[in-house]
């Protein structure tokens, strides 16, 4: 996905294009279209020239896009009462895993992604937040890594670093990325000795549960969390 043709997705959606005819002139998928434009609307005379273009079969394609959509929001916002409904029981330890991921993990809609550098940080997320308290087991845990060679480790060493400190099997391993470190001996050593470390749930339930807890505990919406 180059950034040349989501912005030029962007701009052709913004003109009052159809998904189908953005994806056809630029020669993408339909799904990168969707996800690249689903926060820009199109104005009333925009779905009428649309409407004139295509007829009643956009009618029909965009009415079953939004059924779809709202199917899959509603069930977001079923995750996400039951993260409010855990959060009212104010447990320590769900305070805890929720507030550190609204400050360090990144805000996707269906992956629960935490990353960081902090060996202490991402074992008590995965042992004690994950694995206690939201009770997710280790074959739904993914993990990635991005390190630096040089500090007299090798990539093998970092990748079992990881695995032994959070009790992982290989499996839960995907995409290890290595960036060369300065080979002047001033800069050696200089980079983080283990590197960062990603930990990934591709669940849509656990995110926006998260989700849910946070707005809970803080008192603040966040309505983009559930488009």
């Amino acid at each position: 996905m180059k950034p040349e043709q989501r912005e030029a997705a962007r701009r052709l959606r913004q003109q009052g294009w159809s998904v189908n005819e953005i994806m056809r002139e630029l020669g993408v998928s339909k799904s990168s279209v969707s996800l690249w434009v689903r926060d820009i609307p199109l104005t009333a005379e925009q779905e009428r020239a649309l409407h004139d273009r295509h007829g009643p079969r956009y009618h029909a394609q965009a009415n079953g896009s939004k059924a779809v959509a709202a199917k899959y929001r509603e069930q977001r916002s079923a995750y996400q009462a039951e993260g409010r409904a855990q959060a009212r029981e104010m447990d320590p330890l769900h305070i805890a895993g929720c507030m550190l991921y609204w400050a360090e993990g990144k805000k996707r809609r269906n992956t629960l992604a935490f990353t960081n550098s902090d060996p202490g940080m991402i074992q008590f997320y995965v042992d004690r937040f994950l694995r206690e308290c939201l009770h997710i087991p280790d074959e739904a845990i993914t993990i990635y890594l991005n390190c630096y060679l040089g500090n007299d480790l090798t990539q093998n060493d970092i990748e079992n670093y990881w695995l032994t400190l959070l009790g992982l099997p290989r499996s839960c391993l995907r995409t290890v990325v290595v960036n060369a470190q300065p080979s002047s001996s001033s800069q050696r050593g200089r980079k983080l000795k283990y590197g960062i470390c990603e930990v990934d749930i591709n669940q849509t339930r656990y995110v926006q549960h998260v989700y849910g807890a946070i707005q809970e505990y803080s008192g603040i919406d966040y309505p983009e969390w559930l488009h």
